[in-house]
């Protein structure tokens, strides 16, 4: 009941026949007024859905996210746009709601036109099967090459957060292909829930890569129903930072055709910026991650990856004399000198450190390997 976890939110999952992968259409509503706030993708390429959600987030405060996997309405000219407004416009007549507190999201293969027909049938059905209990199918239905649903939820004093995402493969900030709807019964002003998502988005949905590849259709979405109380806005902050954290882990977890999740954790940086701009590099070198496939740590490829991090367009500082790098715990190199020593990484995890020795900025990214069935999976797909 993850997306359900909190008070006052029903979900529902179908199936309307857009792919070919059983359920594929949910829908997530509050029982009254909402409060919330969405981030969305920064490819300039951006999906119909993620047009009009913006869109509605100007004019009202949102109560219901209609979610459909299978075709990513993206690169669809007027008439995706007009899928998409249409989309939010049935939902809302269903629900009895204004066409603006409706956000549209879509995932799938780009440049293919909505059925919007099956959409519409669909929604009658998911609208008529709203229930506390729904959060399971509702997290099915959005899955594409996810091999597993991916759920969180924290239950705190006096409030609860839940959330539900989908994410495998075109992931790389900002965001990734992942689509992420968090609720809460956590009360929260107009304009507050923005302010919370937002860090908790940087530490979670923006620091994992799995293919460095940004997606057309990003979106996290937030929605308060009010219906906790309020008596910590520090408990409710982190609580809502544990489960984007979680719902980021298992889609690093999921990653397509990954065998190990790899935690790059960079300190001694410069700046926190500086810090995370090498972790980034890292975390997307394809040489890194065909390493880290073939159980080889091959150590050079992350301090050369490192010494090459973009930052406001030059590099990131680093002194390859201060640098320090440990695979799980093992020193490899110490302050630029090699420890002769090779490290284990022949497992379903790898934690990769460095210390750039040159002040306190720190930052981690969540990364896999790139392997052969990556290739395969996406020179296979589709929806």
């Amino acid at each position: 009941m993850s997306v359900t976890a909190a008070k006052g939110f029903k979900a529902a999952g179908v199936a309307a026949r857009i792919s070919r992968l059983g359920l594929d259409l949910a829908v997530v509503a509050g029982d009254g007024a909402c409060v919330g706030a969405g981030m969305f993708t920064t490819n300039r390429v951006q999906a119909a859905p993620v047009v009009v959600s913006k869109e509605h987030l100007e004019l009202a405060e949102p109560r219901a996210v209609v979610i459909n996997s299978g075709n990513a309405n993206a690169a669809t000219g007027a008439q995706g746009l007009a899928d998409a407004r249409a989309t939010a416009e049935s939902a809302a007549h269903l629900l009895g709601l204004p066409a603006e507190e409706v956000l549209v999201l879509s995932t799938g293969v780009i440049g293919v036109p909505l059925p919007v027909e099956r959409v519409l049938a669909g929604l009658e059905q998911a609208v008529a099967k709203l229930s506390p209990v729904g959060g399971a199918d509702a997290a099915k239905a959005i899955l594409t090459t996810d091999t597993c649903t991916k759920e969180a939820a924290v239950h705190a004093e006096g409030f609860s957060v839940g959330g539900m995402a989908k994410g495998s493969g075109m992931i790389h900030p900002n965001l990734a292909t992942m689509l992420a709807v968090v609720t809460t019964d956590y009360p929260l002003e107009p304009g507050e829930p923005a302010d919370f998502l937002r860090p908790a988005v940087e530490e979670s949905f923006n620091s994992i890569s799995v293919d460095g590849e940004c997606s057309t259709n990003d979106a996290v979405v937030l929605v308060s129903s009010a219906k906790g109380s309020r008596d910590d806005d520090a408990a409710f902050a982190d609580a809502l930072h544990a489960v984007c954290a979680e719902l980021a882990r298992q889609i690093v977890a999921d990653g397509e055709g990954a065998t190990l999740v790899a935690e790059i954790s960079v300190r001694g940086a410069a700046s926190d910026d500086e810090a995370k701009a090498v972790a980034r590099r890292v975390a997307t070198s394809p040489l890194v991650k065909t390493a880290l496939f073939g159980k080889d740590a091959n150590w050079g490829r992350v301090l050369a990856a490192a010494g090459s991090a973009p930052h406001n367009g030059g590099y990131a500082h680093l002194d390859a004399a201060l640098v320090t790098l440990s695979y799980n715990g093992t020193k490899v190199l110490d302050r630029g000198a090699p420890s002769g020593v090779e490290p284990d990484v022949d497992g379903a995890g790898c934690a990769i450190d460095l210390d750039l020795g040159l002040g306190s900025g720190h930052a981690q990214y969540l990364t896999t390997d790139l392997s052969y069935d990556y290739v395969r999976i996406n020179a296979e797909y589709r929806s």
